[in-house]
């Protein structure tokens, strides 16, 4: 008998019960990035507090015992009797989803934490969180655990078990909450020394002359503290990205203004490298996925530069104006808006889409570059940038008329995959994956061991070319990547069309080895600098092949790792061999099919650009022309004796 659907089938959550049930509806997720989310969402509450004028000093602090804390110096959270609840304001603030001071723009002209439920959803996910208050020359303190209801046989989340109480008298202002993350909620509570040192140096870029402390506690002493303030600004954070690149010039272009409620500033510097490196944040909020603040910017830029150039004779009345992407080329940028009621939305909220933002930051933008244009002092910087597009304009011209040429003898649709592509029989994109094979030894295997339903097989003879040190006319006539890009059907560049993917996964199998790493990093870096949101919206994946098969008495078992072949072996006793692979070619197609393709055995780690900022300096250092800074790299991050090769799960990869 089915069960009767009628108004007592429906839960009421009460408080912050709602928050335990469906995590990701507010944090995103139980993993790595969710838990780093719960840090973000107190400091960001922090930074408002500067962003507001009321703060000068910011710390951030892991604790040993796996707690965070966050202090500021600002005014202190709101200690009085809330006037519609009888509570305090800061026990509102910690137990009510909805409820801050930043949903009016009276105490917050600007802030990053708009949603209201920032230090509520904290409490809710922690096992237990203290808040203290400096304000009005007292010391303030609270406490809150996730506390078990005997009667209703139940935990309850974010529960006060302290009332307000005042500690003592103090000269000391400002609010620091410490945190613990509840490990029945988190797949993993320990917070990344790296993620959150980057996250902090950031800040400190975009918040001019803030100073934020952060201190690990976890780490040894001359690692343990870091300060961060920079009285550049932005500035100093694109001459700290173009740390390991070549400048044009030594200049920074620096633009700020404010048009209605919208304040913008943006920093460009130019590089002699090809690619494109524009970071974008709207109140402190990382926009990877850019949005209307970007499209005003990019619009502004072009036009300004196309004027320019025809006014000092670089483009005459007959020619064409300049591309973006020749005005581009080369450039590294970083451009922050403040925005009152910011609305988000893409597929990770990742990009910006209030209307009213694009005329702004255009008109502010097109204002200030048109004064730094007619400074003397700015000319030559000028003319080189100016150069530079025409020359870039020159070769995507010759480009554009070779592909045409190509598309004409039917070249770039089908010669490089003749002989070589193995298409699935399947039509639904959604459900076909792609695998890009180094080498055709192990290419044939796979082709044999596939689904053909749905697996689509394509192999790589040799390396592919390093796109970080090419133009993009140099990419297109290497025959590897022609064959890739007509295989996805999506197009490069700005021409880019994601609709037009013919498969949702894209999987990388190369060797356990140097060489196989170098080509998985070639693939990874034209994947980020030539189709970023085909990594951005988390379709290329890694496929992770065994490094140990164990035969005993016939059965064969598979070990990805050391630890897991040191694990297996535990249990067997005598008369077993172990066989390491060297490569994907000394596999049968079924051992490939088995451990590697099957989606019911494989382990894949998806791809995805947590930090944009961070993959972009990753890829110069590892893939650009200067030695030095991929030495000092290797030295400081490779873990030769490491066993793990890969931790995570099987389809659900570290991302």
């Amino acid at each position: 008998m089915a069960q009767q659907y009628n108004a007592g089938s429906i839960k009421v959550l009460e408080g912050l019960d709602a928050v335990r049930m469906r995590p990701g509806m507010y944090i995103g997720s139980t993993g790595s990035r969710g838990l780093h989310h719960l840090l973000w969402e107190i400091v960001d509450n922090a930074i408002d507090e500067a962003l507001g004028g009321f703060a000068t000093e910011v710390s951030v602090t892991l604790h040993k015992d796996g707690s965070a804390s966050v202090w500021d110096n600002g005014r202190g959270m709101p200690v009085d009797i809330h006037p519609d609840l009888g509570i305090p304001g800061v026990e509102v603030i910690f137990t009510r989803l909805h409820a801050g001071g930043k949903f009016g723009n009276d105490n917050y002209a600007y802030s990053g934490g708009l949603h209201g439920v920032g230090a509520s959803v904290v409490n809710a996910l922690s096992s237990w969180l203290t808040v203290d208050i400096f304000r009005d020359w007292t010391h303030y303190a609270m406490r809150f655990e996730c506390v078990e209801d005997k009667k209703e046989k139940k935990q309850i989340a974010g529960h006060p078990v302290t009332k307000l109480d005042k500690v003592g008298n103090t000269r000391k202002r400002g609010t620091l909450i410490r945190f613990l993350p509840d490990p029945t909620v988190f797949e993993e509570t320990k917070f990344q020394f790296e993620t959150v040192r980057n996250r902090i140096r950031e800040l400190a870029y975009l918040n001019k002359g803030l100073k934020i402390v952060f201190e690990d506690e976890r780490q040894d002493s001359e690692n343990r503290v870091h300060e961060y303030c920079f009285g550049g600004g932005i500035s100093d954070y694109v001459r700290y990205l173009n740390r390991d690149k070549t400048p044009l010039n030594p200049t920074v272009i620096e633009l700020d203004g404010k048009k209605d409620d919208v304040v913008c500033a943006a920093a460009i510097q130019y590089t002699d490298g090809f690619s494109e490196s524009v970071f974008s944040f709207v109140n402190n909020i990382p926009t990877g996925e850019g949005g209307t603040h970007e499209a005003g910017f990019r619009a502004a830029w072009t036009r300004v530069f196309n004027e320019y150039a025809r006014k000092i004779g670089a483009l005459r009345e007959k020619d064409n104006n300049l591309s973006g992407e020749d005005f581009r080329e080369g450039i590294t940028a970083v451009i922050t808006t403040m925005v009152k009621n910011p609305q988000f939305e893409g597929q990770t909220k990742g990009r910006l889409g209030n209307t009213e933002v694009r005329p702004a930051v255009e008109n502010i933008i097109t204002q200030q570059l048109t004064l730094f244009l007619e400074d003397l002092k700015n000319q030559e910087l000028a003319q080189k940038i100016v150069e530079k597009a025409v020359k870039s304009a020159k070769v995507r011209e010759a480009t554009r008329k070779a592909r045409d040429v190509a598309r004409a003898k039917n070249e770039l649709e089908a010669a490089p995959l003749v002989g070589k592509l193995s298409a699935c029989t399947g039509r639904k994109a959604v459900e076909n994956e792609l695998f890009i094979v180094e080498g055709d030894s192990a290419g044939g295997s796979a082709k044999q061991g596939r689904d053909r339903r749905f697996q689509a097989i394509l192999p790589l003879r040799g390396k592919p070319l390093n796109v970080e040190k090419k133009r993009l006319d140099q990419v297109l006539s290497n025959e590897e990547f022609r064959s890739i890009i007509t295989a996805l059907g999506t197009s490069i560049g700005e021409d880019f069309d994601i609709s037009s993917l013919k498969y949702h996964k894209v999987i990388i199998l190369a060797d356990a080895d140097q060489d196989g790493a170098h080509i998985r990093a070639i693939l990874l870096t034209f994947f980020y600098r030539y189709m970023r949101q085909l990594v951005a919206d988390g379709h290329v994946y890694i496929g992770m092949p065994p490094l140990y098969a164990v035969k005993k008495a016939g059965n064969i078992q598979y070990a990805y790792d050391d630890k897991e072949l040191k694990k297996l072996t535990q249990g067997l006793r005598g008369n077993y061999t172990v066989q390491r692979y060297k490569g994907l070619g000394e596999m049968n197609p079924e051992q490939l099919w088995e451990t590697t393709m099957d989606p019911r055995n494989r382990k894949l780690m998806q791809v995805t650009i947590e930090d944009a900022v961070q993959a972009d300096s990753i890829i110069t250092v590892l893939m650009g022309d200067k030695v030095e800074p991929r030495r000092e790299y290797i030295i400081e991050h490779a873990e030769f004796n490491k066993e793990d090769r890969f931790e995570g799960n099987r389809e659900e990869a570290d991302k």
